[in-house]
C-alpha cells in the first residue's frame, strides 16, 4: 500500500481578471495526498482560449 500519492483535479471557477473581467476558466491542482488526506497544494494553474498555461496569481477568485 502506497502512503504517499500525487494527484491532479481539474475544476471549473469564476475568477476575475482586471484586463478580461470574470472568466469561467479550468484549473488544475496538484496535491499531495497521504493515507487519502490532502496535505498540500503543490501546483495549480489554469489554460487560456489559446492553450497558454498560466499561473493562477494573476486572477482573483470570485465569492
Amino acid at each position: 500500500m502506497r502512503l504517499s500519492r500525487i494527484k491532479r483535479e481539474t475544476k471549473y471557477e469564476k475568477r476575475y481578471s482586471v484586463k478580461m473581467g470574470e472568466l469561467t476558466t479550468q484549473v488544475t491542482y496538484i496535491k499531495q495526498y497521504i493515507i487519502g488526506l490532502p496535505v498540500r497544494t503543490l501546483h495549480k494553474y489554469r489554460e487560456t482560449y489559446y492553450g497558454e498555461v498560466k499561473d493562477c496569481e494573476e486572477c482573483n477568485v470570485l465569492a
